[in-house]
């Protein structure tokens, strides 16, 4: 071997400076990740190493990195305490690992929690890989840094959704408040309103936050146009309840005109039937006081009704002999109808419609119309086989009647002769003619003898 080659002595490595370290009471408690430790005791030599006076330190790439001091113990146990720090730190990292991957938090959470772990990893008093949990946690802070931006435009996705959803149920209110508001139904325009407001109430407690300016904008715009809409509605109803007022007052006067009318029975109701139509034209007075009234104006009527009654019952039960005796009349009038000479069938008639007339009015009314008509047709039909009679008995028809049969047969006489000169000739277009005309002559002589 050349003096080259002749090895150079190592200098001796400084002894890692001592760390105090609190007096141990009691042998050190295991860390929930104790048992699942990602740095097994034979590899505890790989990321650490204890000195001869206890000093621990962790390997990180090349170097070593002081960690502290555990002089009380055995170097397996002094390992062991700060492999323990090490998988205290690796099992917090892994329950932030999984509740990222299981969406159960969000990334903002997430985030703040990363940080405060990254602090506590740079530089920690542990051992283990820490190169690698610093890897872990870098790609955890990246990931969540993502996972931030898309949970933002969600956010403001959402927030863009509710203010145009908001401003819908607004826009709704303000369309309203535009109405007419005289003419509306203001039981429907308050189901409405009713309906926007639940919809404005449960967008603000199930919706996202929305912008401070944004919301107090559209709440005022909401609020000033249902202030609108009450304003009306209160002017509405104050108007209807001075008109319900007075249409009670004058409805109160009809029923006791009405109730004044009872003692004139049947002869009131013409005038109840008018204060009816006055009744009628005196407008609404709510349902409850329109009821009410309404089954007092009724009482005074039908107290003057039960009046009438009680007279038509009357009336009815003398009208039944009376009745009877004009069936019997209709009985004997049908002889009219059967005897021949004129002159006696209408003396016939007479007699009949003189006891007729002393029988006496009917009740009811409609029980006398309908014998009335019946003796009616009776006295139609005599009447026509009058006219007839007289037409054909009048001297100056029968005087006419005669002159036109005096022509008709100087026609037929002349008719004749032509028949028969145009037999003796042979001219049957001639002899047609005139027997045609000669049948016509002799159908309206025949006509005016009957």
């Amino acid at each position: 071997m050349s003096a080259a080659e002749t090895p150079k002595p190592t200098p001796p490595v400084p002894a890692p400076p001592r760390i105090p370290m609190p007096p141990r009471a009691s042998a050190p408690v295991a860390s929930p990740a104790a048992a699942a430790s990602p740095v097994a005791a034979a590899d505890s030599a790989d990321w650490g190493r204890v000195t001869d006076d206890g000093v621990v330190e962790v390997r990180e790439g090349e170097q070593w990195r002081v960690v502290g001091q555990y002089p009380d113990g055995t170097p397996e146990e002094a390992l062991a305490y700060f492999v323990r720090k090490f998988d205290d730190l690796a099992f917090k990292l892994h329950t932030l690992e999984q509740r990222h991957q299981s969406g159960g938090a969000s990334a903002s959470d997430l985030t703040s929690q990363a940080g405060k772990l990254v602090t506590e990893v740079t530089d920690a008093a542990a051992v283990g890989d820490l190169a690698s949990l610093n890897a872990r946690l870098s790609a955890l802070t990246e990931a969540l840094a993502e996972a931030r931006e898309a949970e933002a435009k969600e956010a403001k996705e959402q927030v863009d959704k509710a203010i145009a959803d908001r401003t819908v149920v607004v826009e709704g209110i303000e369309a309203i408040a535009a109405r007419d508001l005289s003419k509306v139904q203001w039981k429907q325009v308050t189901e409405e309103v009713n309906t926007l407001f639940e919809t404005w109430q449960s967008q603000q407690q199930n919706g996202p936050r929305l912008p401070k300016g944004i919301s107090q904008q559209l709440w005022k715009r909401f609020r000033d146009a249902r202030s609108v809409i009450d304003k009306n509605r209160r002017t509405f109803y104050a108007e209807l309840d001075e008109t319900h007022k007075s249409a009670r007052e004058r409805k109160n006067t009809l029923i006791e005109r009405a109730e004044a009318l009872a003692p004139k029975g049947v002869d009131g109701i013409p005038a109840y039937r008018n204060l009816l139509e006055d009744w009628k034209a005196s407008g609404r007075a709510g349902r409850k006081a329109d009821d009410a009234l309404w089954a007092r104006f009724k009482a005074a009527g039908d107290a003057l009704y039960a009046a009438r009654a009680e007279q038509s019952a009357a009336e009815e039960a003398e009208s039944a002999p009376k009745i009877e005796a004009r069936k019997a009349l209709l009985v004997d009038a049908k002889a009219v109808a059967d005897e021949s000479n004129i002159k006696q069938a209408r003396a016939l008639l007479t007699k009949i419609q003189r006891q007729w007339d002393e029988v006496g009015r009917i009740f009811p009314r409609e029980q006398e119309r309908a014998l009335d008509d019946k003796l009616r047709v009776i006295e139609q039909a005599l009447k026509s086989r009058e006219e007839v009679d007289w037409k054909r008995n009048n001297p100056e028809t029968k005087a006419r009647a005669n002159d036109m049969s005096q022509q008709l047969q100087d026609a037929i006489d002349k008719l004749e002769s032509e028949l028969a000169a145009a037999e003796k000739s042979g001219n049957k277009k001639a002899v047609k003619e005139a027997a045609d005309a000669l049948e016509a002559r002799r159908a309206w002589l025949g006509a005016l003898g009957n």
